[in-house]
């Protein structure tokens, strides 16, 4: 297959003509660098976009062996920079000047200036920074997990980076000389893997979410003085739609997620719906370029970091709400939007648990499709992101075997999704029927049985993985003791108080948008509808309540 470099190597490297860097001049800093001076070293942040005026930058990236591999030579009129540059975040490669350089800087802040201001030039610097991440991804630059690839938290932190569109690769000390040199020169157990070689040259071992998060970068320590306008709690497709109409309108915003951006939405193997792509995007890439559209305007995004509780607060006299979050932190905003989502929902299968990590799936990404190749699997669900991922495995599997309680697909799911599903050889639709059994050693599963409802009927299969698509429940257990309603089922409830916006909560200046919010459609376009549409009644409120001071009960009427 062609890589990206291969097929639009023009708009990954664009030459800008002399007219369009005099337009940049204004944004920059003049800079020189001597021969073999580092413009960028991986794992540490770099000023912001370099521009190259004169002499050449060589940009390699190293492999786990301590190998550089040649990405491009810049020259005259190109630039130094990804997507990384748009929010200060740690480079994955190196860049050193060739002979004496000099360049133009353009700082991360003045970049996102440079967007707004000069729309053309900016959407061609944009696309450049895109599509050399999908480069580096190709290239499998950034972070190095060493470990078994079918080993659970192999798949925990490969699932965490790829969904946060962080280039990564696995090695496997089994069949790779790398590895082995690696596991060897560092004295790491066997039972220690995975580790994890970080671009600042760490080694962390089986580390958490949060703990890669921050060596890489994503998560950054966040600023306790500082006040946002708005904290949006989830970087779901209303979240981040939150965050791309709120920072373009000048609001300033700060965005957490406690795993990674997208949501649910981002896990779709392929959305066909959607206004505007009659061809189908993939969840993650339209999440993706909606998470690169709100570092263009700004926004803070802080992934994974963990919203725990939120409190109202006086300061200064002026009402404010405090989040306190993971790793001890806090931070503060003069609003906040709930679009905290939903949790996948687990169903009651004795063993579950064992299973999860390494056979038990949630979503179906190229990473699950990939293990699943040319074998049988049990795909669990109705609704229609389980009718597009069992359309999505079917190209790689050997068959899917797709359970539903209902007798039939009609009720649950979108006419296009059933034709095609009835259409593929092989997808066995079984209806009326429920796992019953889980079997398998060391936990990896090895037989799935399951029952048909009506008949009593038992069928046991070889399976070594199973995919479940059976909705999800509220995430808002965080909101325990914050005095925001919530519904019988467990949803936000807005729009119920008298004066408050359709979309705000019993609490003044806190919103809730997305699936999370009692009585919204559980659909991406309705999600970022809302996560649109709460920007404004977050304008007037801080217009014309902002200096007011709610008491700071949780009694029945906060406000």
């Amino acid at each position: 297959m062609a890589s990206t470099l291969d097929t639009r190597r023009a708009q990954m490297y664009p030459q800008l003509q002399p007219a369009e860097i005099d337009r940049l001049r204004r944004f920059g800093i003049a800079a020189l660098y001597g021969d073999g001076e580092m413009l960028a070293r991986r794992g540490y942040a770099i000023p912001g976009l370099i521009v190259v005026l004169s002499g050449a930058v060589r940009i390699t990236h190293r492999d786990a062996a301590g190998v550089d591999h040649l990405i491009v030579e810049h020259g005259p009129g190109e630039f130094v920079g990804e997507v990384t540059q748009l929010s200060e975040r740690p480079a994955l490669v190196d860049a050193r000047a060739i002979g004496a350089v000099e360049a133009l800087v353009i700082p991360s802040d003045r970049l996102r200036g440079l967007m707004v201001a000069e729309a053309e030039l900016g959407e061609r610097i944009m696309r450049a920074l895109i599509l050399r991440r999908v480069g580096l991804i190709e290239a499998g630059a950034g972070p190095v997990i060493i470990g078994r690839p079918d080993h659970g938290d192999v798949l925990r932190l490969q699932g965490f980076l790829t969904r946060n569109g962080v280039p990564n690769q696995t090695l496997d000390p089994a069949t790779d000389d790398t590895a082995r040199a690696i596991v060897s020169r560092f004295a790491i157990d066997a039972e220690a893997l995975p580790v994890v070689l970080c671009p600042n040259g760490d080694v962390l071992r089986n580390p958490t979410e949060s703990a890669l998060g921050r060596c890489i970068g994503l998560v950054r320590p966040l600023d306790p003085d500082r006040v946002h306008d708005v904290a949006v709690i989830g970087a779901g497709p209303a979240g981040l739609a939150t965050a791309v109409y709120a920072a373009s309108e000048g609001l300033s915003v700060l965005v957490l997620d406690m795993r990674a951006f997208g949501g649910q939405a981002g896990a779709s193997a392929r959305i066909e719906n959607y206004l505007g792509f009659p061809t189908g995007i993939t969840g993650m890439a339209l999440m993706g370029r909606a998470y690169n559209q709100a570092q263009k305007f700004g926004a803070e995004l802080a992934i994974p970091d963990q919203a725990l509780a939120i409190t109202p607060v006086d300061v200064d006299g002026e009402r404010r709400f405090r989040l306190t979050l993971g790793e001890d932190e806090q931070a503060t905003a003069r609003t906040v939007v709930v679009a905290s989502g939903a949790r996948y929902r687990r169903p009651a299968i004795n063993g579950l648990e064992v299973y999860e990590g390494t056979s038990i799936h949630y979503w179906a990404s190229p990473l699950e499709r990939k293990l699943c190749a040319a074998q049988e699997v049990v795909l669990v669900g109705g609704g229609n992101s389980a009718g597009q991922a069992a359309v999505y495995l079917a190209g790689q599997a050997a068959k899917v075997w797709m359970l539903i309680r209902a007798a039939g697909l009609a009720a649950s799911m979108s006419r296009y999704l059933i034709d095609r599903i009835a259409a593929s050889p092989n997808i066995e639709l079984v209806t009326e029927s429920e796992i019953t059994c889980l079997e398998g050693e060391r936990g990896e599963l090895s037989r799935v049985t399951w029952r048909q409802r009506v008949t009593g009927a038992e069928t046991q299969r070889s399976i070594r993985h199973v995919f479940l698509f059976i909705g999800a429940d509220p995430n808002t257990g965080w909101l325990d003791g914050s005095g925001i309603a919530l519904d019988g089922k467990g949803f936000v409830d807005t729009g119920s108080v008298p004066g408050h916006h359709a979309l705000e909560t019993n609490r003044r200046g806190v919103f809730a948008v997305g699936d999370v919010r009692a009585g919204s459609v559980k659909r991406v376009a309705a999600a970022v509808g809302e996560g649109a549409q709460v920007v404004a009644a977050i304008h007037a409120y801080l217009a014309a309540d902002a200096g007011r001071v709610p008491p700071l009960n949780t009694g029945a009427d906060p406000r």
